[in-house]
């Protein structure tokens, strides 16, 4: 089956980014056709476990509706790892330049994490532009990303960490904010039981958010 094509920008396939951690290989088609049929499209599947690379590899070859990626990126070797599996994005807490080559090199969007303002400006130095923003509520929220949007207005960022639908509308308001990261939609009781309707239905709810809470 033939891959998907690649984004022209991680931040606008969906205001929603489910980061997905997914323990079984068995479990990734199924879970993914559920977060499509939900609105959901960008799959994020964190390197985490060992299943990882199998799971991006079956999303990548049975869910065509699928744009998975893959999180939690690093080091450099897994770069190449993870766009072999069929990654058609990756995203990592943080950078070094190591790391940042490595991506920059593999051909595909990539979303490097920062935290500080000093990051982020080192990163346009650099010509990148699209970031995340992790951990997000802990290095402090809506508030610090409003305060980044005057002097920094070129930088865009996808926040990740301690997101749930009550904040995700005061994020996604934010001019500097393309699209947010998360697992609420994913529940542990849900994924456990196989519940793909109970994660569909969560994921059309997430999909439906923007600033304001209303569908965008």
């Amino acid at each position: 089956m033939a891959s998907s094509p690649l984004p022209a920008s991680v931040l606008d396939l969906a205001p929603v980014v489910p980061v997905v951690v997914i323990e079984e290989a068995g479990d990734a088609v199924p879970l993914a056709r559920a977060l499509v049929a939900g609105g959901l499209p960008a799959i994020e599947v964190t390197l985490r476990t060992p299943a990882a690379l199998a799971a991006i590899r079956e999303i990548a070859r049975g869910v065509p509706g699928a744009v998975v990626g893959a999180g939690t990126v690093v080091r450099p070797g897994q770069v190449g790892e993870a766009v072999a599996a069929g990654s058609r994005f990756l995203v990592s807490p943080g950078w070094t330049d190591g790391l940042l080559e490595a991506m920059r090199a593999s051909g595909v969007p990539f979303l490097p994490g920062v935290s500080t303002a000093s990051e982020v400006v080192a990163l346009l130095e650099r010509g990148v532009r699209e970031m995340k923003f992790f951990p997000a509520q802990a290095a402090g929220g809506t508030a610090y990303l409003r305060s980044l949007s005057g002097p920094l207005p070129q930088a865009r960022f996808c926040p990740t960490g301690g997101i749930g639908p009550a904040s995700a509308p005061d994020y996604l308001a934010l001019p500097n904010v393309g699209c947010v990261g998360g697992s609420w939609m994913l529940p542990r009781d849900a994924v456990a039981a196989r519940d793909w309707g109970r994660v569909e239905a969560l994921a059309r709810e997430a999909a439906a958010l923007s600033a304001g809470g209303t569908c965008r």
